[in-house]
């Protein structure tokens, strides 16, 4: 069967290579995160001195790693900061290939003539802390010589984007012309536009909340006892495990867990129906339902690009949202939002509803659509933001037109 792979994943309608075959025939590594001494790929790294969290820990310095297409003008006005999703990187765009395990995430989006068009805008991807692309994160190595693993501090929402604060600066970035995020990304969008109006012109706000629910805070809560629950994760202390006995399983666990809120019924029904992948009927011993082996093979091919630690640590943080919290609510943080910004959702968004992205649009001034958000008819659910690229490019393009 000719899987079409998404889900913050890979290129959208990308079918399954041999490549990804031969890789899911090795054993899995006990992270399957980026480390130091594997090839660089695009990335750039930032590095930077003690950083304090909200929770009152402190890493003693930390280092993001980022990609960027395009050049910045010498006015140092058409940078366009690019925020990912929870299981996304810096590699918006670009082949598959020595440091990046998967194609660039939204290829159609960035580039030369895109909706981004990097032959006037300046973009740049940061891998965002806490994650396991390059950026300082569970499995990066703490001063002792050993990774951080379990040790690693708990991060919010607003200690990555104080992360991503320190980037800008650093490369002499007083203004971005828009900060674009989706998803996980979509929440440091927001709190670009909340905690700091006066550098952001432009503001896109996709398929994301103003505050993650307490549905969706079980339904995380769920993902991340699969992992703890695995013998091998060992309570985080599971990096000098050999190949093959790490936390494998809770991972991928999680990761098909979570399939199930990127995509729609719509799309899952009409895409597998009752099918099975192997010549076994499924009412027999040894059958499997397509849908089945579908959901087995992307936990699996995750964990080679993962790091379970990570994972967990992401996942919290998106549990800390609250645009609103010491702030007097939501709709007082939101009406601190200067920059003209999109709002956009996806009808059949099982993760993240509609209704979130319609109470940020009600609360902000400026919005491209006189307080409504955009919501995208569409068949795939969540991961409609990263499939749907002609129409979330047209909207951007409208943005970056204003």
């Amino acid at each position: 069967m000719d899987w079409q792979t998404t889900s913050e994943d890979t290129v959208p309608s990308a079918p399954v290579t041999e490549a990804d075959v031969r890789l899911l025939r090795a054993r899995p590594p006990a992270t399957g995160g980026w480390r130091d001494g594997d090839p660089l790929g695009g990335r750039r790294f930032a590095a930077f001195g003690a950083f304090a969290t909200e929770s009152g820990a402190e890493l003693p310095g930390i280092r993001l790693a980022f990609e960027s297409w395009g050049e910045l003008n010498a006015a140092r006005d058409n940078a366009i900061l690019v925020l990912h999703a929870l299981t996304g990187d810096s590699h918006v765009r670009g082949e598959a290939g020595a440091g990046h395990p998967t194609a660039g995430w939204w290829e159609d989006i960035v580039g030369p003539g895109a909706p981004l068009d990097t032959d006037r805008w300046f973009v740049i991807a940061p891998n965002m802390l806490g994650g396991c692309q390059g950026s300082t994160g569970p499995a990066s190595i703490a001063p002792n010589g050993y990774e951080w693993a379990s040790r690693f501090p708990y991060l919010t929402i607003r200690d990555q984007v104080a992360a991503q604060v320190r980037l800008a600066d650093a490369l002499g970035i007083d203004t971005w012309a828009a900060v674009i995020g989706g998803s996980m990304g979509g929440m440091h969008a927001l709190e670009w536009g909340v905690e700091h109006p006066e550098r952001v012109e432009r503001l896109a706000v996709l398929s994301s909340p103003p505050v993650t629910t307490a549905d969706q805070i079980a339904f995380n809560t769920v993902q991340l006892e699969t992992i703890r629950m695995d013998p091998r994760f060992q309570g985080g202390e599971y990096y000098d495990l050999a190949d093959g006995d790490g936390p494998h399983r809770g991972l991928a666990l999680a990761r098909r867990m979570a399939l199930l809120n990127y995509r729609s019924p719509i799309e899952l029904n009409q895409r597998f129906q009752r099918s099975w992948q192997s010549d076994v009927s499924p009412l027999g011993h040894g059958g499997r339902f397509a849908v089945e082996s579908y959901l087995d093979f992307h936990g699996n091919k995750f964990t080679r690009r993962f790091d379970a630690n990570s994972y967990v640590t992401l996942v919290e943080a998106m549990n800390s949202h609250d645009v609103g919290r010491d702030r007097g609510g939501v709709e007082e943080a939101l009406a601190r939002i200067t920059a003209r910004t999109l709002v956009l959702g996806i009808d059949s968004d099982r993760l993240f509803p509609v209704d979130g992205q319609h109470r940020i649009a009600h609360g902000i001034r400026h919005t491209l659509d006189g307080a409504e958000a955009v919501v995208l008819t569409s068949d795939f659910g969540h991961d409609g933001f990263l499939i749907e690229t002609a129409a979330v490019g047209h909207h951007l393009g409208r943005l970056l037109a204003s």
